[in-house]
């Protein structure tokens, strides 16, 4: 049996609001208390940490992630503070002179054109102008669409393709088939690039990811070795929890693609309902602001939302659909409730998730209580697009874009919500999105830091159907999925402990967070802990 203590810090737990030393046995929490008894303990354990007044947390979740697309997007140009067009194509250009075509297309990412003086993409005569002709690919910010060099566009055979523009701007089949390009990789490039990239998200103290794989994103090969990847405690990386983006409409066919994927959670995740509202391809009931008459597009309808949900019910896995738009969620709404009055009690019993839930009015928040569907959201969004003078406004309007990313309105409703980075799309970083949460654009959408934390830990777990083993929280019995933090503003007294406490929303008796009202102030992660296993680790 390995066994660690930790001792001499403040311990989140709301088995005991002011421990400050935790045992862990085999990976599993079998003590928390006083440092007085943790001494006691220190003399038989294999390791013996002294936190110095560090925070040990549960290990953040991130309920909607994109494996490979992030660890590729680590390693292409990041465009994502770029200021101007002309910036953007002149880090594309920079990279270029350094780059060999023997590597395969230069890839870039993260560009916004609603930050720009100019708000237009680049376009496949510049990326050609700038490259001397190289392959590129540079996927916006959502990574729903992107803009492709000429000699890209050629090696995909995008022309001609739905989706395809003149200017190399791509959605729908022709981004899907550049990014196929794009994204080819040997096995063990492949590997190589994903490690480094679950490394960095155990660096961020994120103990598990919500992989949302799809066609076009990856194979389900792919998707197979990923989870075989980090699928033992002893792997050294986050847990990678699996979810397919592919359309079912029996059972026989959902379990298929189980049999092909070990370890799969769900057909759901990117099963797309609709696209984004930074491409315009999310499905509306209204027309976008900035483009009267275009409302957007379905890319699935109720029925097909209902059969899948079926199928994938009687196969006994998790379905779940991307949806963005408030027409789109009216579709799937209606798939669910058509489904439910067969297999009501079913779906209950596995919980299905959908992906977002940006338009989510009360007459849908409504809808979603009784059909016992979680939600995966990502408060960084509203951070990156929300408030005055954002891309929701410019795209929706200030009253449509004021009701998006309705977090207070969801915890009220009492749906089970797990927070993530959809990254690229936004940064892998779950402090940040807990601080989003907390100073949301719209007041009173705005929950607490302990809300936002649980969404960001335990919310995951349960989002997942992995909560009955208490991860998530700590407590004796619970699997040692751990996180310590430093940080600077250690600044509230708690008289009863005799600690320092951290806190956004300090009351007695409640395990205490970190101050987050600077947002240049983030917690320090020193140590994660799966399962009482280091995946991270600068304590030696």
């Amino acid at each position: 049996m390995t066994s660690i203590v930790l001792r001499g810090g403040i311990i989140h737990s709301p088995a005991d609001p002011f421990a400050e030393a935790i045992l862990v046995d085999d990976g599993v929490v079998t003590w928390i208390g006083a440092n007085d008894t943790a001494d006691g303990l220190a003399a038989r354990a294999d390791r013996v940490i002294e936190l110095d007044g560090a925070l040990v947390a549960p290990g953040f979740v991130d309920a909607h992630v994109h494996v490979v697309e992030e660890a590729l997007a680590r390693s292409g140009v990041d465009l994502s503070a770029v200021t101007s067009r002309a910036a953007a194509l002149e880090a594309v250009a920079e990279r270029s002179r350094s780059h060999s075509a023997a590597d395969g297309p230069l890839l870039a990412h993260g560009w916004d054109e609603s930050l720009w003086d100019d708000s237009r993409p680049p376009t496949a005569a510049e990326l050609d102008t700038m490259t001397g002709g190289a392959a590129v690919y540079a996927s916006r910010a959502d990574v729903h669409c992107a803009v492709v060099s000429g000699r890209l566009a050629d090696e995909a055979g995008l022309r001609g393709l739905p989706g395809w523009r003149e200017d190399g701007f791509v959605t729908g089949e022709a981004h899907v088939a550049a990014r196929a390009v794009a994204r080819a990789l040997s096995p063990q490039a492949r590997d190589r690039l994903v490690e480094a990239g679950l490394r960095a998200a155990a660096a961020q103290g994120v103990v598990s990811v919500h992989e949302n794989s799809a066609p076009g994103l990856d194979t389900r090969e792919g998707l197979a070795s990923l989870l075989a990847l980090t699928a033992s405690d002893d792997s050294g990386l986050p847990l990678v929890i699996g979810y397919r983006g592919e359309l079912c409409r029996t059972a026989d066919e959902a379990r298929e693609i189980a049999s092909q994927i070990p370890g799969l959670r769900g057909l759901a995740g990117d099963l797309n309902v609709d696209g984004s509202i930074g491409a315009r391809t999310a499905a509306l009931r209204a027309s976008y602001a900035d483009a009267p008459g275009h409302a957007g597009a379905l890319s699935l309808d109720a029925d097909q939302v209902r059969d899948h949900v079926l199928a994938v019910t009687e196969a006994g896995l998790q379905a779940g659909f991307h949806v963005i738009g408030d027409l789109a969620m009216d579709t799937a709404l209606a798939g669910l409730a058509a489904a439910a009055e067969t297999a009501r009690s079913a779906m209950r019993k596995i919980g299905h998730r959908l992906e977002h839930a940006l338009l989510l009015d009360d007459a849908a928040l409504q809808a979603l209580v009784p059909l016992g569907v979680g939600l995966s959201m990502q408060p960084g969004f509203d951070a990156a697009w929300g408030g005055p003078g954002g891309l929701y406004e410019a795209r929706l309007g200030s009253e449509r874009a004021a009701g998006m990313n309705r977090l207070a309105a969801i915890a009220s409703a009492g749906i089970p919500t797990a927070f993530g980075s959809d990254a690229p799309v936004t940064p892998l970083h779950p402090w940040a999105a807990v601080r989003a949460a907390v100073f949301h654009h719209t007041a009173d959408q705005r929950i607490s830091a302990r809300a936002a934390f649980r969404s960001s830990t335990r919310g995951g777990w349960r989002l997942a159907g992995l909560d009955h083993t208490g991860a998530g929280e700590i407590r004796v019995g619970a699997p040692a999925h751990l996180a310590v933090w430093r940080a600077e503003q250690v600044t509230v007294q708690s008289e009863a402990a005799g600690l320092s406490s951290w806190s956004t929303d300090a009351r007695s008796g409640t395990p205490l967070l970190p101050d987050l009202t600077d947002p240049a102030a983030t917690p320090t992660c020193v140590m994660t802990l799966r399962a009482g296993r280091a995946i991270y680790d600068t304590l030696g």
